[in-house]
């Protein structure tokens, strides 16, 4: 585990105290209608555990973990922990390649700093976009007291935000989050290699990532500078070209095949979770056709020139396509041979879908096989 301060390339700390200086203003509710979000956001937590167990017929086998509504600067706490358990390593190698050079340990005191403000920045933006996450690398702590543990985190300000901004019912759409975020948490508890497979991956790519620390933070500085507004006009232009995301900007041979792995394990888990929460909607959300109409919509269609730059540049667009092409593979493939054939693809990191795969499910059926219908 890496310091908090000084000698790492970013002061996460820092980047703390400065995402939650520069937190956008959350929807204004009352005190009591607060408490009442709260309250009704764990309730849906827990009945969506039983509507995600039967649809999808995962076993959890009675592991728990935790679940956390939280605001926005909780969110960014949440996060900066989880990055700093898995950049650990990454950021080691790079303070060590970085104290070899004369004056680099001062160098990288002074950067730490100027990369926590900026880290801090886009912290900032992304928190207010975020409606629950399942944190899969969340650091041991009083509520997680081994590795291998994870938490399912609901931002509850950001749905209040959205239902309101999509004008739904506040009921159904929390459900409707709730089913969402509760298939992660039966996806990595119900398969117990599965987080130690995209741990070993994610090392694998920085392991590989034979950058200097320089034009690291550089990179990260671009994204965050947009945010702050300071590079606006760069950002729009990187939308109308179409240049790369920070994601692509970093990658070696070696990473790009690792990377192409890792997309393909998120597009399945992301349309998997998807295809559910559609799946079991129509029992326990009356409104979810009008709900899934209208995010839909609001996925698409992004809050201006800028916000569609920053979507790009740090690397968001890819998402988007992780939801729509994980949902139609999960789809197809159920469709062959029921949620048992579909099940199949949690047997083990050879059942796994390529990331060509995703596009082509058939391809996958004709290796792995449909199984019974």
């Amino acid at each position: 585990m890496t310091s908090l301060g000084g000698t790492d390339l970013v002061d996460w700390k820092l980047a703390v105290s400065t995402a939650t200086r520069m937190l956008r203003p959350g929807p204004e509710v009352s005190r009591e209608e607060a408490r009442s979000v709260v309250a009704e956001l764990r309730r849906h937590a827990v009945a969506s555990e039983r509507h995600v167990r039967e649809f999808t017929a995962l076993d959890s086998g009675g592991v728990d973990t935790p679940v956390l509504v939280v605001d926005r600067p909780g969110w960014v706490r949440a996060n900066v922990a989880g990055f700093r358990e898995v950049l650990g390593p990454l950021m080691s190698r790079m303070r060590e390649r970085r104290a070899a050079v004369p004056g680099g340990t001062a160098l990288t005191a002074v950067g730490s700093k100027v990369t926590g403000v900026e880290v801090g920045m886009l912290l900032a933006f992304l928190s207010s976009r975020v409606l629950g996450q399942y944190e899969t690398f969340a650091p041991a702590g009083p509520d997680l007291p081994g590795p291998g543990a994870g938490r399912l985190l609901l931002v509850a300000p950001n749905i209040v935000h959205v239902e309101r901004e999509l004008d739904v019912h506040p009921h159904d759409f929390r459900l409707w989050v709730c089913l969402h975020e509760e298939t992660h948490r039966t996806q990595f508890t119900a398969v117990p290699w599965l987080r130690d497979h995209l741990e070993s991956e994610i090392q694998s790519f920085l392991v590989e990532a034979d950058v200097d620390p320089a034009t690291l933070v550089e990179r990260l500085r671009r994204a965050a500078q947009a945010v702050g507004g300071r590079g606006a006009d760069e950002a729009a232009e990187a939308e109308r070209a179409g240049g790369p995301s920070i994601v692509d900007m970093v990658q070696t041979p070696r990473q790009r095949e690792i990377l192409d792995r890792l997309t393909a394990v998120m597009s399945l888990l992301e349309g998997h979770a998807d295809y559910v929460m559609d799946g079991v909607g129509p029992a326990v959300v009356p409104s979810v056709a009008e709900i899934r109409e209208k995010f839909t919509k609001r996925r698409q269609a992004g809050a201006g020139r800028l916000d569609r730059a920053l979507r790009r540049l740090l690397g968001l667009d890819a998402k988007l396509r992780q939801y729509r092409d994980g949902e139609r593979f999960v789809r197809t493939v159920v469709d062959a041979g029921g949620m048992a054939g579909f099940n199949r693809v949690w047997t083990s990191p050879n059942t796994l879908p390529t990331k060509e795969e995703i596009s082509r499910p058939e391809q996958w059926l004709a290796r792995v096989g449909p199984g019974p219908a």
